[in-house]
């Protein structure tokens, strides 16, 4: 059971980065992709009818994370304090970015909140990369499996490190490069003109950094974590998920400019492709020590009693089963090109 459930909450990540990732990425493209007021409503239709239903899966994450792994929950929800709080403000932030943009006509109501609806959503991109980078590199457990971080100390990812070091910098580099990427190709896909030609081209010169940065992204990780090649050379099946990642950069490279379903697609492989090498490479760590291993959280460790587990399971599959309904049914009704003209956003 506690495996069932590491992978449901890894499943629900990835379903978070994939859904949440695009209207990030259209947030951060904001200003770029879009010249005049009329452009910038139609990137904010792209993602309107959508953007807040995607947060459920971070909500809903967190909520399993509190309910299969009550331990990881306590020890990350204090030792990650600091970096939580400025997620959670950057989320209010461009969340009354998007609402309020259009309730006061002025000169400089609207690109005021198109700044704060870009920067939060490019800080956002940044700021979860890091935390990904945190989880991967390790923290300075206790024997009571807490910890404290600064927001930095010698950007070193030693015995005394801070939540920024060069790798973990790295890390939300490469995020906010992938996100950029997924959004463009979101944008590319919903939108018509002059707007989804600079989308496509964002994303074509985006795919090339992205490519470049993937390559030492993955030798750091290996160098930092010697858990991911351990886990790689006792299960070598498990080769078929960076093989997925591989698969959606190359379909992405193939596929932008001319077909936009199939480069969105390619990149929310991708974005899974990715995030799977790193929940396998880790397993079966939910939270690894990086002074001692033999003081990592692990699956059975964090984990919540079995008898909870299996209740637990028989209350998620319906509720899960709601939620997968509700997201067909809205990516259904608001599916094809977006409309330029009417009221909102």
């Amino acid at each position: 059971m506690p495996t069932i459930w590491f992978c449901v909450v890894a499943v629900m990540v990835a379903a978070y980065v994939v859904l949440d990732g695009f209207d990030l990425g259209a947030g951060i493209i904001h200003l770029i992709a879009a010249r005049t007021d009329g452009e910038r409503r139609t990137i904010l239709r792209s993602i309107g009818p959508v953007w807040d239903g995607n947060e459920v899966w971070l909500l809903a994450g967190g909520g399993v994370l509190y309910f299969a792994f009550p331990s990881l929950y306590a020890s990350s929800f204090s030792g990650f304090y600091l970096p939580l709080m400025m997620v959670l403000w950057l989320l209010i932030l461009r969340g009354i970015a998007i609402e309020f943009r259009n309730h006061i006509e002025s000169l400089a109501w609207n690109p005021l909140w198109d700044v704060v609806f870009s920067g939060a959503s490019a800080l956002l991109a940044i700021f979860f990369g890091a935390a990904l980078g945190n989880v991967v590199r390790g923290v300075p457990l206790d024997r009571a499996g807490e910890f404290f971080l600064p927001l930095w100390t010698n950007f070193l990812p030693g015995a005394d490190p801070g939540i920024l070091d060069w790798y973990t910098v790295l890390v939300g580099v490469c995020s906010l490069l992938t996100l950029t990427v997924h959004g463009a190709m979101w944008v590319s896909l919903k939108t018509e003109g002059e707007v989804e030609a600079r989308a496509q081209r964002i994303a074509g010169r985006g795919l090339w950094a992205l490519a470049i940065a993937t390559i030492p992204l993955t030798i750091a990780s290996f160098q930092i974590q010697p858990r991911l090649a351990q886990s790689f050379a006792e299960r070598p099946w498990g080769y078929i998920f960076p093989l997925l990642a591989v698969t959606g950069l190359a379909g992405m490279q193939f596929s932008n400019g001319k077909n936009a379903l199939n480069a969105f697609l390619s990149s929310s492989l991708f974005i899974v492709g990715m995030l799977t090498s790193v929940v396998f490479g880790v397993y079966p760590y939910v939270l690894p020590s990086n002074t001692d291993p033999a003081l990592s959280l692990s699956i059975t460790n964090a984990s919540a009693a079995p008898y909870g587990l299996w209740i637990g399971l028989a209350w998620f599959i319906p509720g899960i089963a709601l939620a997968l309904g509700y997201f067909t049914f809205v990516y259904r009704s608001f599916a094809g090109k977006v409309k330029t003209t009417g009221d909102g956003y």
